[in-house]
């Protein structure tokens, strides 16, 4: 969900209110989402990078983030909006990881969309804490050849949710900036030039039908 800060700049504000503004556009593409009967939507709010910004704007982001899960479980009620993590969760403030926590207990049966929030979340860390998941298993040790893709995603945060088909990157960032590595293998990628505190509805639906008319091989041939 790439510029906030920029848009701040924009309105020559602090890069705060740009956070402020980009959850609320989050807010707004969930529930288009949900309203267009999409299955699942993970929103990249905090990566493992991250944690390298000024204190006060971690903070901030933080903050924004326990707001977010404490005051919106009426909105997630209403749409039947199940609440999923994805990230180092014990790597989380004490206080986030209860919230969120709280989230996943009070939303685990609604079934509507899934929305997976990737915070404190990295593509690489998501592989290293798999690996590590696996070796602690005893059956594995000395058979490498037991090893497989199927059996690795078994592993990640969030093994039952498919491969993502479509990635979008906002404010015309042009890199994968570590998000889903494993799982955005064939995953499609659509560019969009909007900053993320000015996207709408109308721009989530033009992304998605620019998706639905490409062809996905998938490494193979279409005949």
């Amino acid at each position: 969900m790439d510029g906030n800060g920029r848009w701040a700049r924009k309105q020559n504000q602090n890069r705060t209110q740009g956070h402020l503004e980009g959850l609320k556009t989050a807010k707004r593409i969930v529930k288009a989402a949900s309203d267009m009967g999409i299955a699942y939507l993970t929103l990249y709010a905090f990566s493992t990078e991250n944690w390298k910004r000024a204190a006060e704007e971690v903070g901030f982001i933080m903050g924004l983030v326990k707001r977010y899960l404490i005051e919106e479980m009426d909105f997630y009620r209403q749409n039947g909006i199940r609440i999923r993590h994805a990230g180092d969760f014990p790597g989380l403030p004490e206080d986030i990881g209860q919230e969120i926590q709280k989230a996943l207990e009070d939303t685990k049966d609604f079934t509507g969309l899934q929305v997976i929030l990737a915070l404190n979340y990295g593509g690489r860390d998501e592989i290293c804490r798999a690996v590590r998941r696996m070796a602690r298993e005893p059956k594995f040790s000395g058979e490498a050849a037991a090893v497989t893709e199927d059996l690795i995603s078994q592993y990640l945060d969030n093994p039952d949710i498919p491969d993502p088909d479509l990635i979008i990157r906002t404010a015309g960032e042009l890199r994968t900036s570590n998000f889903l590595l494993w799982e955005a293998a064939y995953s499609e990628y659509y560019i969009s030039d909007i900053l993320w505190p000015d996207w709408t509805e109308e721009d989530l639906r033009l992304a998605i039908s620019d998706f639905q008319k490409r062809e996905r091989r998938f490494g193979g041939v279409i005949k």
